[in-house]
């Protein structure tokens, strides 16, 4: 028996846009009609957009009731809209923004949802109770990568309360501009990574010794509490703790070996207080959720985003921190952003940094075509603007209270807006360093990215996706599109994964599989 083939279907973002995408898997053939009457003139693929009426050459394409560009040539109704056919619109100006006008009532707040964290002494919480080794610069990552392969092979069995340990290896460190004024980004970062919440407060450094980052200036006195046999710090900084550092250059190492042995000593005194902690419940107000999306295709703005968004809105509501970003993605929405902040402060904020990140790129000359990627543009994505409209949603409904620059760490709570690259690992890398204990990531093309400092969890824009990645994705958002849930279905269900995850009672599909990308420092300053 012959499955009949789903009727043409296409999915119009709001009733004023002139283009919809085309929703069947495989996409439509040429003369596919439409319920509305609507016949295909051409083959169009699944995602790509269908003119609903007839475009004449300079009309503006609407999706999102935004225009995401111009006619370059007549387009028929029924005809494939994609982007050779579209002169891109120019970024919108940062003058004369709408500032904080935007004032949506209160939402009730959602109480009595907790998870089972790790309290840690500066009062944050973590989600994993993780040793984590910071290197100084990129010379040592080779001994610490050794060291740490030991390390999880002869003394990690023996603290079963402990979930990894992990190398915070990077690039930076030395042959840059250390003084440089943009020098403090990647400092910055990676100083305040070493204190990540999943870290349970355990400092270790390893250093080379001869490298323009010395380990008291990435983490001087005052900015970390070791509580041993050693040292006492309380979190005040009333008393200042010991920086607990093997360098390699030092005359007590004797060869490689006892390099490793160091390190392995140090590990394992840290291993001992990280395997005393226990996991308690705490209320949901203590997740610090970074929400993030790459490969990126049409329908990211039309199910995994919104559903992203909706569970936003309600972390917001429990009392959670929830981190967008991605300045390149959010850009061109900027006048959607500054509307929605809570003050014309946090507004003026906003501006700031993606004036900064203008200037950033002007001098880099990178021009805005260079986002979206091939595969954005397969997956029926015409450019940043249209990509900006689906990224925006991320962050549901609620105001936006604060605004961080690259690298600064989190103190409110609410939505913030945290101001990094659109790269993946850039951006995961500074929602780490802003104190993030739980990462949700969507993605439309497909990406195996992974966090080995915190769980990461992957949702699907399209059930074709889910399916044939089924050991990658934990959520498929695409039965929005399929019509079997709703968009408060999906973001209900990513709340209560969050919390388990968050919890450790689930692990994800990276965390299953050990997927980890490499950190990637943010450095704007130049190299010597």
């Amino acid at each position: 028996m012959t499955t009949p083939r789903p009727a043409p279907l296409y999915i119009r973002m709001h009733a004023d846009d002139n283009v919809a995408i085309v929703a069947n898997d495989g996409g439509l053939a040429a003369g596919a009609a439409f319920a509305d009457g609507l016949t295909l003139r051409e083959r169009v693929p699944q995602g790509h957009k269908v003119a609903l009426v007839d475009l004449p050459q300079g009309t503006a394409v609407l999706r999102y009731n935004v225009p995401i560009g111009f006619a370059m040539k007549d387009i028929p109704a029924g005809s494939w809209v994609h982007e050779r056919l579209l002169e891109m619109p120019s970024a919108r100006s940062l003058d004369k923004l709408p500032m904080a006008t935007m004032k949506p009532p209160a939402m009730a707040p959602l109480e009595g949802y907790t998870f089972d964290g790790y309290r840690n002494a500066d009062g944050s919480v973590g989600t994993r109770n993780i040793l984590a080794i910071t290197t100084t610069v990129q010379c040592v990552a080779g001994v610490v990568d050794f060291a740490v392969k030991r390390i999880k092979s002869e003394l990690l069995p023996r603290f079963p309360h402990v979930d990894d340990v992990v190398g915070l290896e990077h690039t930076y460190g030395c042959g840059v501009a250390i003084d440089a004024p943009d020098a403090i980004i990647p400092i910055r970062t990676l100083r305040n990574i070493s204190l990540n919440p999943n870290f349970g407060g355990e400092v270790m450094v390893v250093s080379l010794g001869c490298e323009k980052l010395q380990p008291e200036r990435l983490l001087p006195p005052g900015t970390f509490a070791i509580v041993d046999e050693r040292s006492v710090a309380d979190v005040g900084g009333n008393a200042e703790a010991a920086l607990d550092v093997v360098c390699l250059q030092s005359e007590n190492h004797i060869g490689f070996m006892s390099m490793i042995d160091s390190i392995m000593q140090t590990a394992e005194l840290h291993l001992e207080r990280l395997n005393a902690r226990r996991r308690e419940a705490v209320p949901a107000s203590e997740l610090v959720i970074g929400v993030q999306c790459g490969g990126s295709d049409a329908f990211s703005g039309v199910t995994a985003n919104p559903a992203v968004g909706f569970a936003t809105d309600l972390l917001v509501r429990a009392g959670a921190t929830v981190m967008f970003s991605e300045t390149t993605e959010v850009r061109d929405g900027i006048d959607q952003l500054t509307s929605r902040a809570s003050t014309p402060e946090v507004a003026e904020a906003m501006i700031r940094e993606m004036a900064w990140y203008d200037a950033y790129l002007k001098k880099g000359l990178v021009d805005r075509s260079a986002n979206t990627t091939p595969g954005n543009k397969k997956g029926g994505l015409s450019n940043i603007v249209e990509k900006a409209m689906g990224s925006i949603v991320k962050s549901g409904s609620s105001p936006i209270s604060g605004v961080l620059a690259p690298g600064e760490k989190v103190r409110q709570k609410g939505l913030i807006y945290a101001a990094t690259p659109a790269s993946d690992f850039i951006c995961g890398t500074l929602q780490l360093a802003a104190g993030m204990n739980l990462h949700v990531f969507t993605t439309g093309r497909g990406t195996p990215y992974g966090l080995a400092e915190c769980p990461v969890i992957k949702v699907a824009t399209r059930t074709d996706l889910a399916t044939r990645w089924h050991d990658l994705m934990d959520i498929n958002a695409g039965r929005i599109a399929d019509g079997e849930a709703s968009i408060s279905d999906v973001g209900w269900e990513l709340f209560h994964l969050m919390l388990e995850v968050a919890s450790g009672r689930k692990k994800t599909w990276a965390e299953h599989w050990k997927l980890h990308n490499a950190l990637v420092l943010f450095n704007p300053a130049p190299v010597t």
